[in-house]
């Protein structure tokens, strides 16, 4: 399965309202990102939806939300970065296990694929 992914939106809701200190309005349309985006980083519509249900609730999914896009990313391009090295130096054992420790805990479906995708581009190599 391949994830169509655009977290801009997000990403600029995030900014203004966690760093720059906007409030957080509510409209149909930041709702609507909110759900989507939160099934994106696989939090379930129930929680989503109980989340929107009050402002401190759908400040902390923003948060919530946000944390799992950048905490993902760090991780996946660290590990990359990482399974690179390995392999360079021809340790592919190594390589494959910066990947599975990504698999082990990461929950977003986008980042888990992507890692999914680099270890199986290493089933060949020795």
């Amino acid at each position: 399965m391949s994830y169509a992914i655009d977290w801009d939106p997000i990403r600029a809701l995030a900014r203004r309202v966690l760093r720059e200190g906007a409030p957080l309005v509510l409209t149909d349309e930041v709702r609507s990102l909110l759900m989507r985006t939160a099934r994106e980083v696989a939090i379930s519509d129930d929680d989503a939806a109980r989340a929107l249900s009050t402002e401190a609730g759908a400040l902390e999914l923003l948060r919530a939300t946000s944390a799992r896009i950048t905490d993902g990313s760090n991780r996946l391009v660290d590990a990359l970065y990482r399974m690179k090295r390995h392999r360079l130096a021809g340790d592919y054992d190594s390589a494959r296990q910066e990947m599975r420790d990504v698999l082990a805990v990461e929950v977003v479906p986008f980042y888990r694929e992507r890692a999914q995708d680099a270890l199986d581009d290493l089933a060949d190599d020795p």
